[in-house]
């Protein structure tokens, strides 16, 4: 009778173990198919035909239009302030042309006609000595010294991004943890299965010996 129920007591172990096996297995796939889909696929045709090169400064300067942004003050406050456009076109070691220089991908979707976006403040003249600062820099501390740009002469030939918003780091994450989850539940299904074939060789022995 406690043979029968130690037996059954570990039958189940084997069967709690191969279900987490297989949960690990399909959470993994999931969870590849969905980044892969969802995330890092865009992420990787975003960095597609992308490059890294030198980049000079040509010229910096702030355009007369301005431009909306909104702040927050409270939970229940916002609004909209203003910031004056500024531009720093570059060129490139791979290409004479000059192209407009931006923060990110996130900066020029946000805004393509300008190279920075200031921390949105109620006062407009905070924005605009933000912005100002932000010209001196590039002016007085970078002017011709050169610095490391990134560009896609394919999709994007009159841009440039100072750096990237999806870099290695943080693809090689997305991949690196479902990947992980995957190969520990084909871990753990293969070791179940060989303690249950183990256990039946050692049954079938112990029955011989009896015999």
């Amino acid at each position: 009778m406690a043979r029968s129920r130690a037996i059954s007591e570990y039958t189940e172990a084997e069967d709690k173990s191969m279900r987490l096996g297989f949960l690990l297995i399909a959470a993994g796939l999931l969870s590849l198919l969905g980044l892969g889909c969802c995330w890092l696929r865009p992420a990787l045709q975003e960095r597609g035909g992308g490059s890294s090169a030198n980049c000079t400064v040509l010229a910096v300067r702030q355009l007369g239009e301005r431009f909306f942004c909104t702040f927050s003050c409270g939970t229940a406050c916002r609004g909209t302030a203003r910031y004056p456009c500024l531009q720093v076109l570059v060129r490139t070691s791979r290409s004479s042309a000059p192209a407009l220089l931006h923060e990110d991908e996130r900066q020029l979707r946000t805004n393509p006609k300008c190279s920075y976006i200031p921390p949105c403040a109620r006062d407009d003249q905070e924005n605009s000595e933000n912005v100002t600062y932000k010209q001196k820099y590039w002016k007085e501390k970078v002017g011709s010294q050169p610095f490391t740009c990134y560009f896609n002469q394919h999709l994007r030939p009159d841009d440039v991004m100072l750096k990237r918003t999806h870099d290695e780091t943080v693809l090689l994450h997305c991949f690196l943890w479902p990947l992980v989850t995957f190969l520990v539940g084909v871990l753990i299904v293969v070791l179940t299965i060989c303690a249950k074939s183990l256990a039946v060789r050692a049954e079938a022995i112990k029955k011989k010996k009896h015999l």
